[in-house]
């Protein structure tokens, strides 16, 4: 897979949509770093990991966690409608009486698409599962039962070029987390906290 860190080699249109990935503005309570993307999804890819407010660094939080891979393929699959794909994932625990719900899993997804939208970020050919996860505890763990929703979708961006995908993500994340709305100046830019955590 090319090297998405360096400009050698790497095509125009895939170099300006990884710089709008790098400046999506996000909330502070999400600390989001550029991870190494998955190897033979696309030629060129670009990775990102979420926590919500983890307690040690490179350790999934017990609030929210989720990946983001930005797919470049020049040469157009069929199925992408284009270019570009984009791919995520977004997990939180829920309570369990939340967890039992019909229609959260429904719920998970309108966010996603209501994220999106509210950010103005344009797409094609969207696909998703929403998965419940009920946990019931025995023995040492009697009465430790829990809940956990798992969002995993993809689409293709009409203009991979924006910001506004990797920010509806993002505010996908923090709803999922049950995290208030946050207000216009309650965001960090992305490029301050990369890392090569993988």
């Amino acid at each position: 897979m090319a090297d998405t860190t360096s400009d050698a080699g790497v095509p125009a249109a895939f170099g300006a949509a990884v710089a709008a990935v790098r400046a999506a503005a996000v909330r502070p309570e999400l600390q989001i770093a550029e991870i190494t993307a998955p190897a033979n999804l696309a030629p060129f890819a670009v990775a990102l990991a979420a926590d919500v407010r983890p307690t040690r660094h490179a350790s999934d939080s017990v609030l929210g966690t989720g990946r983001f891979v930005l797919l470049y393929d020049p040469e157009e699959p069929d199925a992408w409608g284009g270019a570009f794909r984009i791919v995520c994932f977004a997990q939180a625990p829920l309570e369990t009486d939340i967890g039992v719900d019909p229609f959260v899993a429904d719920v998970a997804w309108s966010w996603l698409v209501d994220a999106l939208d509210a950010r103005g970020a344009e797409y094609l050919a969207a696909s998703g599962t929403a998965t419940k996860i009920l946990s019931t505890g025995y023995g040492e763990l009697a009465g430790q039962d829990g809940a956990q929703l798992e969002l995993r979708a993809s689409w293709s961006p009409v203009d991979p070029a924006s910001s506004a995908h990797v920010e509806g993500w993002a505010d996908l994340l923090a709803m999922l987390a049950g995290l208030p709305p946050a207000t216009e100046d309650g965001v960090a830019l992305l490029s301050a906290r990369r890392s090569t955590r993988g």
